[in-house]
């Protein structure tokens, strides 16, 4: 839940820092990529917390790797949209996809934990 929330915090503050400070200083296109990391950021920081809520309830080993999916996914996506947008140097764009994978797996085990039948005591 920290982490999430943490992401969250500076989802907010990045998504301003681009609103207001880069507006000007970057091209339409660059923004554009920016306000993709911040919307990626946010999204998952609110289903990191989510995972957090859930990890308290239920001990899984695919929640607690969804939640370690989630974290990495929001690094690597959403901090190399930050570099190629402020940078411009494309190759940035090949990194990516690794993080939108960290992502599409961390749905899948979270989906994969739900699904599972329940333990009872």
């Amino acid at each position: 839940m920290a982490a999430g929330s943490g992401f969250a915090f500076l989802g907010v503050a990045l998504g301003a820092f681009g609103t207001h400070a880069l507006r000007e200083r970057i091209s339409a296109e660059s923004l554009q990529i920016w306000q993709t990391g911040v919307q990626y950021q946010l999204v998952h920081s609110l289903a990191l917390v989510l995972v957090g809520i859930v990890a308290g309830q239920i001990d899984s080993k695919w929640i607690r790797l969804s939640g370690w999916l989630f974290f990495y996914g929001i690094l690597i996506f959403s901090c190399s949209l930050y570099i190629l947008a402020l940078s411009g140097i494309r190759w940035f764009g090949a990194i990516t996809p690794l993080g939108g994978l960290c992502f599409l797996a961390a749905w899948a085990m979270l989906a994969w934990a739900a699904a599972r039948p329940k333990k009872s005591a």
